[in-house]
């Protein structure tokens, strides 16, 4: 079906069309990476946050009020998920900033070499998450190999598989979103 306007995929979005998602996924993706771009001059940032403002708003889509225009709503999600952001970057620095500033004092802040318990643990870590991802559709699974163990772009996974660009960034996010719940829902039987 061919959305007359934003208006049109945003109904039937909220009645659950997967194409109304690609469509709205489509007309906003340039606007919100644009001006996450803009504001970071970085490409990794402007697409993560892109992905993240994508996904929040589809997630929350029924609570879309139609009297406001979808793309300012998006762009206030983008504007929101950018502070937090800089914020956890900011956090971030101050702990390095503190870390450095111990080990200039020459205190043993965390031994380098991993002990065989270490290992083993990360290992079982490896493997739990493997066993997760196992848990996927086997789309997704495919796709979030590629990304996460295979450390593959987006675009060479598009052309690894021959499935258009767009399409693999909404499969490796309905993908993660997946394994998140399933990580949640096993920490939550712990």
């Amino acid at each position: 079906m061919v959305y007359k306007s934003l208006e049109d995929a945003v109904k039937a979005a909220k009645k659950n069309d997967q194409r109304a998602f690609g469509f709205l996924y489509d007309e906003c993706w340039d606007y919100i990476y644009g001006y996450l771009f803009k504001i970071s001059r970085d490409e990794r940032i402007a697409e993560e946050l892109s992905l993240k403002t994508l996904s929040k708003a589809f997630d929350k889509i029924d609570k879309f009020n139609p009297e406001f225009k979808f793309k300012s709503w998006v762009i206030t999600i983008c504007k929101n998920l950018h502070i937090d952001y800089l914020r956890k970057q900011n956090a971030s620095n101050k702990i390095e900033l503190y870390i450095t500033e111990r080990r200039e004092l020459k205190y043993n802040i965390a031994d380098e070499i991993l002990s065989p318990e270490d290992e083993l643990i990360k290992s079982q870590n490896i493997n739990d998450l493997l066993e997760k991802v196992k848990k996927l559709k086997p789309t997704y699974e495919k796709v979030i190999k590629m990304k996460y163990f295979q450390e593959m772009t987006y675009k060479d996974i598009s052309h690894k598989t021959q499935i258009p660009l767009n399409t693999i960034k909404v499969m490796i996010l309905r993908a993660k979103k997946i394994l998140a719940e399933l990580i949640s829902n096993e920490n939550s039987k712990s």
